[in-house]
């Protein structure tokens, strides 16, 4: 079968973009192993920036893996029982819950960042523990969790399923543990791939929650950026998609095959 011009325009504009968003990408890891980044290759590779921002910010990004994960499991153990009941009772009251919970998308990070701040800043130690950059990560990610599982539920049959499930006999945990959850599996995928990639990239709000002592990824990477450290920002940044890269592969992987078991 002959292609016809418009599938080759088609075909061209698409690699274009691709080069386009794929360039800087691709310069920033380069310059990451190259021992001089403003000489080029020919000043040849080197993993002495890797080392080094190992050494100095390896902790940022342990942390920052920490949060995403503790953000990925608040955001399922509220976000899945949420849409559940948001699905379950569908009327004026719940849109306004729905778009109260959503609400956090729309307004600047740094807005959120200080609310947080003058609302619990001064509860205890929150402020210079880790767990009060959680508490910002899981009020922005929530939005994405909670549309992609409801989403779902309201393209199900879900009351005629909950009462078929009830018809044989099975009780309330059973229905929503055995019925609803299998359901909605690839909803909880797709929200978990949202949350975990917003949470380790998440810069606006943390830079006002964080303390010198619990500096994320993003925000160590802005530091060598600052201090115009091009070759360990740029390491820095390939570090991140290393970290990055697998465990998105791995949830996308899961996410179609759980797709392909629900058929």
């Amino acid at each position: 079968m002959r292609r016809g011009i418009g599938f080759w325009t088609g075909l061209g504009f698409t690699l274009l973009i691709s080069a386009f968003l794929i360039l800087p990408v691709l310069a920033s890891v380069i310059a990451g192993v190259t021992a001089n980044q403003f000489v080029g290759l020919s000043s040849g590779l080197t993993t002495r920036w890797l080392v080094e921002v190992w050494a100095n910010y390896g902790g940022t990004v342990l942390l920052s893996l920490r949060i995403a994960l503790a953000t990925l499991a608040v955001t399922l153990l509220i976000g899945i029982p949420a849409a559940y009941v948001l699905a379950r009772h569908a009327g004026v009251t719940a849109r306004l819950v729905e778009e109260a919970l959503v609400m956090p998308v729309a307004v600047p990070g740094i807005a959120t960042a200080l609310g947080l701040i003058l609302a619990y800043g001064a509860v205890g130690d929150l402020r210079a523990s880790w767990l009060f950059i959680l508490a910002g990560h899981v009020v922005f990610c929530l939005p994405f969790m909670l549309r992609s599982v409801l989403a779902v539920l309201l393209a199900l049959d879900l009351k005629g399923l909950e009462e078929a499930a009830r018809a044989c006999g099975a009780s309330w945990p059973q229905r929503f543990l055995g019925v609803v959850l299998p359901n909605v599996s690839g909803g909880v995928l797709a929200g978990s791939l949202m949350v975990v990639t917003l949470s380790l990239g998440e810069f606006n709000m943390t830079l006002l929650l964080h303390t010198p002592f619990t500096r994320t990824l993003p925000v160590g990477l802005a530091d060598a950026y600052t201090a115009l450290r091009t070759e360990m920002a740029s390491a820095y940044t390939l570090i991140f998609f290393v970290l990055i890269v697998p465990l998105l592969s791995a949830m996308q992987w899961a996410a179609s095959r759980a797709e392909r078991l629900g058929r």
